[in-house]
This record gives C-alpha cells, sequence and structure tokens, in this order.
C-alpha cells in the first residue's frame, strides 16, 4: 500500500532520525571490533562482539520505520484532528469508497497545516550503555589475559567461567493488551488498556493481544461458564475476540507441560444498556376531569436515553360507554421530540372534537419511545393519563331508571387498570433495577389500597388511617377535579352554630344507613368477597410481587362485575357487539392469536439455596467439600436470583485452588451472609407508654359504657 504525499515526507524524517541512532550504536561495536582484531585478542571476545555487530543491522532493519503501516496509524491516531482515521492515509485509494476518500482529503489537509512527527526520540540511556559496555570489552581485551592461555582442563569438567544453561519452569505473561470496540450505535470510541479485566459496554467487541515467554504450544481463554476461546498465534503473539453480552469470569488456559507464573482469574463486567426514562411534565396527575367548554388537551412529556433515543409514539386509547358494555377505540400518533439525542422534549395538544370525547368518555393516553439500539431497540411506556369527561348528575325520570339510584360510582374500570399495569410491570421486569421495580409495585398496591378503601365505604367499614393521597395530592389540597365525586353536603349535625360537627369531632359511623338499605345480602357478600380479593392483591403488590397479586386483582374484578349486575343495580343499556364468527376456525380447535390469562395458581417457586449448609461448613477448617459442589451447582443454575454472582464464582474459585486459604474461607462466608433464610418476622413488643399513656389507658378501662 502507498501512504500519503503528507506522511511519506514524515516518513521520511523517521527513517533519517533512525539511520542516525543505528549509527550512533554501529560506532563503539565497530570500534570495539577493529581493535580487537589488531591486538588478536582471543575467539571469546570476538565472539561477543560478532555477535553484537551482527544483531546491529539487524535490529535496525526490524525496527524500520514503515514496516508495519499499523503501528504508525496508531501513532498518528494519538493526535485528537485525526480522528482515528489514520489507517485511511495507508491504504489504496482506488480501493477507498466515497466517504472515505473525502476523509482521507481531509486528514491530508490537516497534515498539510500541520505535519506529522514520526521521528522517534533518541535513546540516550541505551546509547550510554552500548559505549559503556564496548569500552568495557576493549579494557576487558587489553588488561585480561587471552582465555585460550588457561590450563587445560580434564575431560567432563565444566569451565569455571560457563554461564549455566537457564531452562524455562513457566510462563510468563510479558505483554497484554485488551482492546474494547462498542456497538456503532452508542457513539462511544473504541479503547486498548494493558488490564485485562475491566467494565465494557453491553454488546462491545473485544479483542486480545498476548504475548508469552517462552512461547506455549496452544493458548485458550476459559470462561466461568465452560465455554472456551482458542487464540490463534500472530508473529509472537496469540489473538482472540469475542462480542460480550453479559458479565463473565475467565482465565488464560495454556497447553503443554509448562504452566502459568501468574494464573489470575479476570472478570469482565458488562455496562447495560438501560431503556428510555421518560418524566411526564403535563398533566400532573393521572385523571384530570374535563372543564366546560374545553377543546383541547396538552400534553408534554420529557424522555432521556443513556446512549439515544429513537422512534416515539403517542398511544390514544378512546373508552365510550360504562359497566361491561364498554368500547374501546385505539390509535397512535408519531411524535418527533426536540433536543438532543440523549434528551428530548414530546408536545403534543389534542383536538378532543376530532378524537370523538363526548360526555361519559375516558381519554387515555400513554408515550411509548425507542431507544437507538440494533439491531432490537428497547422500549418504555409511561404511565397512563385519563382525561374524563364525567357524565351531569342523574335526575329523577319516569321507568325503571328513576326507581332505582345507582349504589355505586362509576369506578368499575380502575380494578382493571391495576391488572393492565400490573402486567405491563411484569412485562418491563427485565428492562428495570429491582428499586425501580419495587416502587413501581408499591405505588400500584397503593392505587390498590385507595379503592379498597373506596369500595369498603359501602359496607360500613371504617377506614385505615388516613389514605396515602394518590400522585399530585401530597399537599393535602382537595378540589372539585380531583377525579371523584363528592357527593352533596349533609345535612347540619347538632353542635354548636359556626362549630364542627360533633359526630366528626368525637364520634364515627360503622354503617351507612344508604349503603345498609340499598344493598341485599347477595351483593353485600359479593362485595365483601371483591375487599377480601383486593387486600390480597395489595398484600403482593407491596411486597413487591406483581405476580402472586394478579390471581387476587383477578378474582376482585370477578366479584365486581357480578355486583354491577346484581338485581337491585342496572346498567345503561347499550347494543351488544359481538365479534363475527370465522367459519373458517369454526370446530378446527385453532388457537392461534388467543392470549392466555394466567390461572389462580401461583407460580412454583424455586427450592432454598444451599447458602446455609456451606456457610455451616465453612466455619470448620477443612469443611465445604461436599456443601460446595452443591452451592456451585445450584449458583450455575439461579445466576438471576444473586445480586452478585460472579464474586461468589470468584471466591469460590479461589478456595478450591487452595482449600487450606483460611482468608478465602472467610471471603466466601462474607458472600453468602446476604443468601442466608432469615427468620419468619414476629410482631414487635409493645412499647411502654408514659405517664400520660398510662393514665389515658387506665381512664379507658374504668370508664363505665353508657
Amino acid at each position: 500500500m502507498t501512504p500519503a504525499a503528507s506522511v511519506r515526507e514524515a516518513l521520511a524524517a523517521a527513517r533519517r532520525r533512525h539511520a542516525a541512532i543505528v549509527a550512533a550504536f554501529a560506532v563503539p561495536v565497530v570500534a570495539g571490533l577493529a581493535f580487537a582484531l589488531s591486538k588478536d585478542a582471543s575467539l571469546p571476545y570476538l565472539l561477543v562482539l560478532a555477535v553484537i555487530a551482527a544483531l546491529v543491522p539487524l535490529l535496525a532493519w526490524l525496527k524500520r520505520p514503515g514496516r508495519d503501516p499499523r503501528s504508525l496509524a496508531r501513532r498518528l491516531d494519538a493526535r485528537a484532528d485525526l480522528e482515528d482515521s489514520a489507517d485511511l492515509l495507508f491504504a489504496d485509494e482506488a480501493t477507498l469508497g466515497p466517504l472515505q476518500q473525502m476523509q482521507r482529503r481531509r486528514l491530508e489537509a490537516r497534515l498539510a497545516t500541520r505535519p506529522a512527527d514520526l521521528r522517534s526520540a533518541w535513546p540516550k540511556v541505551w546509547l550510554a550503555a552500548a559505549w559503556i559496555v564496548s569500552a568495557g570489552l576493549i579494557a576487558a581485551i587489553v588488561w585480561l589475559p587471552p582465555l585460550a592461555s588457561t590450563a587445560p582442563r580434564p575431560a567432563g569438567t565444566p569451565a569455571s567461567g560457563a554461564a549455566p544453561v537457564d531452562v524455562a519452569t513457566d510462563l510468563v505473561l510479558a505483554r497484554s493488551e485488551l482492546r474494547i470496540e462498542p456497538p456503532a450505535y452508542t457513539g462511544l470510541d473504541a479503547s486498548s488498556q494493558p488490564e485485562l479485566s475491566g467494565k465494557v459496554p453491553q454488546d462491545a467487541r473485544l479483542q486480545w493481544r498476548l504475548r508469552f515467554t517462552p512461547q506455549p504450544a496452544a493458548v485458550a481463554l476459559v470462561f466461568h461458564d465452560g465455554q472456551r476461546l482458542p487464540l490463534r498465534r500472530e508473529g509472537e503473539d496469540w489473538t482472540a475476540s469475542r462480542t460480550l453480552a453479559s458479565s463473565t469470569l475467565y482465565r488464560i488456559v495454556p497447553a503443554g507441560p509448562l504452566p502459568l507464573r501468574e494464573d489470575p482469574l479476570y472478570r469482565l463486567d458488562v455496562i447495560p444498556d438501560q431503556p428510555p426514562r421518560i418524566r411526564a411534565v403535563a398533566p400532573e396527575r393521572s385523571l384530570t376531569l374535563a372543564t366546560p367548554g374545553q377543546r383541547r388537551w396538552d400534553l408534554d412529556f420529557e424522555a432521556s436515553d443513556d446512549h439515544g433515543l429513537g422512534a416515539a409514539r403517542l398511544e390514544i386509547t378512546l373508552a365510550q360507554g360504562s359497566g361491561e358494555q364498554v368500547t374501546v377505540k385505539q390509535q397512535a400518533l408519531a411524535l418527533r421530540g426536540e433536543g438532543s439525542a440523549t434528551l428530548r422534549r414530546y408536545a403534543r395538544s389534542l383536538d378532543l372534537a376530532s378524537l370523538g370525547l363526548a360526555e361519559g368518555d375516558d381519554l387515555i393516553v400513554r408515550l411509548v419511545v425507542a431507544d437507538n439500539r440494533t439491531p432490537t431497540p428497547q422500549q418504555s411506556r409511561s404511565a397512563s393519563f385519563i382525561l374524563r369527561w364525567p357524565l351531569p348528575p342523574s335526575t329523577e325520570s319516569t321507568g325503571m331508571e328513576g326507581l332505582v339510584k345507582k349504589a355505586l360510582p362509576a369506578y368499575f374500570r380502575s380494578q382493571r387498570q391495576i391488572i393492565i399495569d400490573a402486567e405491563a410491570l411484569l412485562a418491563d421486569r427485565p428492562q428495570l433495577s429491582a428499586d425501580e421495580f419495587m416502587l413501581r409495585s408499591n405505588n400500584l398496591g397503593v392505587d390498590q389500597r385507595l379503592l379498597r378503601l373506596r369500595y369498603g365505604q359501602f359496607l360500613g367499614e371504617e377506614s385505615e388511617g388516613e389514605p396515602e393521597p394518590p400522585p399530585g395530592y401530597e399537599d393535602g389540597e382537595h378540589s372539585d377535579d380531583d377525579g371523584h365525586d363528592h357527593g352533596s353536603e349533609p345535612p347540619a349535625a347538632p353542635g354548636p352554630p359556626g362549630g364542627d360537627s360533633v359526630l366528626e369531632l368525637y364520634g364515627h359511623t360503622h354503617d351507612e344507613a344508604e349503603a345498609a338499605t340499598l344493598l341485599d345480602p347477595e351483593t353485600r357478600a359479593l362485595l365483601k368477597q371483591a375487599l377480601d380479593a383486593m387486600w390480597l392483591s395489595e398484600g403482593g403488590l407491596r411486597q413487591g410481587d406483581p405476580a402472586a397479586a394478579l390471581p387476587h386483582a383477578y378474582r376482585a374484578l370477578g366479584f365486581i362485575k357480578q355486583v354491577q349486575q346484581a338485581s337491585r343495580i342496572y346498567l345503561a343499556r347499550v347494543g351488544l357487539e359481538l365479534p363475527a364468527i370465522d367459519a373458517a376456525r369454526r370446530m378446527t380447535g385453532d388457537r392461534k392469536g388467543i392470549a392466555s390469562r394466567p390461572t389462580g395458581l401461583a407460580t412454583r417457586t424455586p427450592g432454598e439455596s444451599p447458602a446455609l449448609p456451606l456457610w455451616q461448613a465453612l466455619a470448620e477448617p477443612s469443611g465445604g467439600g461436599e456443601a460446595l459442589d452443591a452451592f456451585a451447582a445450584w449458583l450455575a443454575e439461579n445466576e438471576a436470583r444473586v445480586a452478585d454472582p460472579l464474586s461468589l464464582l470468584a471466591a469460590i474459585d479461589a478456595l478450591r485452588r487452595d482449600p487450606g486459604c483460611a482468608e478465602c474461607r472467610a471471603t466466601l462466608r462474607a458472600r453468602l451472609w446476604p443468601l442466608l433464610p432469615r427468620e419468619a418476622a414476629m410482631a414487635p413488643p409493645r412499647t411502654t407508654p408514659d405517664a400520660r399513656g398510662q393514665a389515658y389507658l387506665e381512664a379507658l378501662m374504668t370508664e363505665t359504657p353508657p
């Protein structure tokens, strides 16, 4: 390949400098050799000088500039203005594409403005050493007697000055390099490091380059999951490459009788590509009530990603009708955000009339944003935001509608929304951290609790303290557009003029007359079962286990449907629209396209980890053999259940390589501590009250019933 003209000039200067350095090394060698020949020196001195004289031109030829264009390209890439494209300067221009030729011309223009300097620095230390060694050899020729004049040795007796022959007993890793090439979509630059451990981006291309002394017959990288990556020899180096998708441990394993002098376990931690993060700027609440005369609904979202954002769309759902007679229309709008590649703002104003929103309808929106990951982008969905156009207050009329008053408010879709959000949370679980997953699950548990307390009012149940407010209610304000019915003001209770009701201040009700008289016993029993199922669903969501909560949430929804169909509750009469029957699939048993609903059976959890037996066995100096093997086998199948499995694997490997290492046992026991089973939770003992509290308790005990 022919380098560019600017590079050829820099290369010529580098060769002149190289020739000067070679001459500086050759002068003392030639001088010593000439002096030895003039003095008729002994054969050993002549051999030493001859070897040095032969090595100087050989090294000069091997180290000549331009022999390896890749090394020159790496030196040029050290300049930031060449943009890691110096290899284009050494390529044949006829083989380059249009963009590559344009980049090459740009680099040549920059080199013309600021010429490259490829000259090697003067090796002052090595030059001084060469002159000193040559002077020492000349002095030895002058002052020491010739070695050939020494007395003859008996046969089989080694010379006293002969150097012992070194026999290699192990392999030494003389040089190591790990090159990291992140995926193109990340926009990160490639890098090289001498360390064989480190943190790398997900799906990065890794290339190992190793050099050993002496050379082994073969080398392979053995990973902790049993995979082997053979290395191939290129000159004096051994190379291999691999794309890394998950964190791993590995070790260098040479073939042959010689082991490695240092045989550590290397660790590569993968930095996962995070999914986009979405923040809702407007609206601030998940439920918004439409105001009279409102024609538009302004939406504003903000999305960010660690490497870059991709396509975004706004999913719009229009729910019309009430009860179980609800029709749903869905559509999606593509959005173009404003901002940088990693942070964008998405604003949209929806025309309510064009969407067909009418009284009694719900308009539900959700933003879906993807990142630029290839080949499969990651998607994130925002929370659902609802714009509700409430129905006007119902008035008595003739007919059946005027005989029955609605016993329950229109909250029947809330339980279905909790189920939808719980299933969406389970689907997004691989993309969420443990803390974020727990936070979203707990928020769903709060919504389930508020819904349970709302239904409990119709059975005369007491509230469990102050309910936790939903998002947007933290300041304690309560307005007319907070998403539920306030009802009419009750008649004033007896009490002082202008003061609070005595019943509100000092008493509470255990039953509501309207709920007691309006709901028949069968309906009350169904509602009680729905509340019990909501309680179990809330418990699963609060504990971060939506999978265990879903069966109970479905049971609660089923009971609510039965309550809706009770004899004292009437739903609006609307037309029933059933899907058309496909005659071609009828009676064929084809279930394609039919989604399976989860059953009420809870998923069987894997068995307990054998961490406790191993932790106990490691307390003994020689214990842990069978327990260690059992735990290692369990860990290989349950890495996802452990927070840091690689640290455990490294500790197990260290103990297996040195069973008598007390520090290795202590390290493994410390790693096992978070995996030990916890004792069952018990109710904490009641704290002893102070004097004021004790007086209050005694007053309660002595109070006479009315």
